[in-house]
């Protein structure tokens, strides 16, 4: 009897406990986003019947807020960021958003953190192609131990014409940190997956495999041969 509820506790607990996470870090997300975007609520201090106590809890901004407008606020975040990236799409908006670039490369210290994020901002969001061109798998982080990793681009050539390719190996469970590698293209082998189905392996500890799972076995047959 012990034994059954016990399991049925961890059954539960199974299926709930996602939920849970999923909810608490939503609500992380959403109050962080608050906290950023609630100066833009000021605006509506002159607007005639509203005052800051209205606003927020304590009538002060940057105070805690009321929740509807926190609802507002976030909305009126999406729009102002939705219209800021239509007007990059023309000439105007690509000069605005070049001269921001020139000022905050220029600022000492802020600049290096600037360019950085915007760099790595740009090798993920980029639309021209994935920041992910293959998915591999190396010897790493010793001999006899294999990691899956993604090919990101393809370096430079050896004297002999051999690449030499960038690869990042992510940490399980969270693949936005990770160790990156330049090795020759011999030294890896490519496997028969998706990229995507790649960071869902990686994601759940291994316990997804990919559709194709004998490309891996297929993989470690080649290396042993």
């Amino acid at each position: 009897m012990l034994g059954r509820t016990r399991r049925n506790f961890f059954t539960g607990l199974a299926v709930v406990l996602p939920v849970i996470i999923s909810i608490g870090v939503a609500l992380w997300l959403f109050n962080q986003a608050v906290a950023v975007s609630d100066i833009l609520l000021f605006p509506f201090r002159f607007i005639p019947g509203i005052e800051l106590s209205d606003i927020w809890k304590d009538g002060k901004p940057g105070t805690d807020l009321f929740f509807g407008w926190k609802v507002v606020a976030i909305l009126e975040a999406v729009v102002l960021t939705g219209l800021l990236g239509f007007l990059t799409r023309y000439y105007i908006g690509k000069k605005l958003v070049q001269l921001m670039d020139y000022i905050l490369l220029n600022v000492p210290l802020l600049g290096k953190i600037y360019g950085t994020v915007k760099q790595v901002n740009q090798a993920f969001t980029s639309e021209k192609k994935s920041s992910f061109q293959q998915v591999i798998m190396v010897e790493f982080p010793r001999k006899g131990l294999y990691s899956v990793g993604f090919v990101t681009a393809e370096q430079v050539k050896t004297d002999e014409g051999e690449s030499i390719i960038s690869i990042f190996v992510p940490t399980t469970p969270n693949p936005t940190t990770g160790f990156l590698l330049l090795l020759p293209e011999s030294k890896v082998v490519k496997l028969d997956m998706s990229v995507a189905e790649g960071i869902k392996y990686i994601v759940s500890l291994g316990a997804v495999p990919p559709e194709n799972a004998s490309g891996i076995q297929a993989a470690f047959k080649s290396q042993a041969a």
